[in-house]
């Protein structure tokens, strides 16, 4: 049962903070993000956000910083938007899953290039 919970606190904790990010905050630095997950601990003490950044690889490092200050903001909006006795410690990290997917389908493309001709 407590599997359940904390799988819908992480995806509700993911739809706030999608919410927030592209509404709330007003830093220059943070680019175009997508929030693609959030893993919760099992006591709710921490939260890993999980984000895709499009941009180059500096952009993605400013995105991170900027994030990382105005974490604070972010985690008390967050505790207002969602009821929960403590709100959890937010951990930002990139998520490389969709360019991983990418480079694999370029991949592919160019082996079924190579077998037509």
């Amino acid at each position: 049962m407590a599997k359940i919970r904390v799988g819908r606190v992480g995806e509700q904790i993911k739809k706030e903070l999608s919410q927030i990010i592209q509404t709330e905050l007003k830093d220059p630095r943070i680019g175009f993000i997508t929030v693609t997950g959030v893993e919760v601990t099992s006591d709710l003490s921490q939260a890993k956000v999980f984000l895709s950044v499009l941009g180059s690889d500096e952009q993605k490092e400013e995105t991170l910083k900027a994030l990382g200050k105005g974490s604070g903001f972010i985690r008390s909006e967050l505790g207002k938007r969602v009821r929960l006795r403590h709100t959890p410690e937010l951990i930002f990290k990139f998520d490389s899953s969709i360019e991983y997917g990418s480079r694999i389908e370029s991949l592919l493309e160019q082996i079924n290039g190579k077998e037509s001709v």
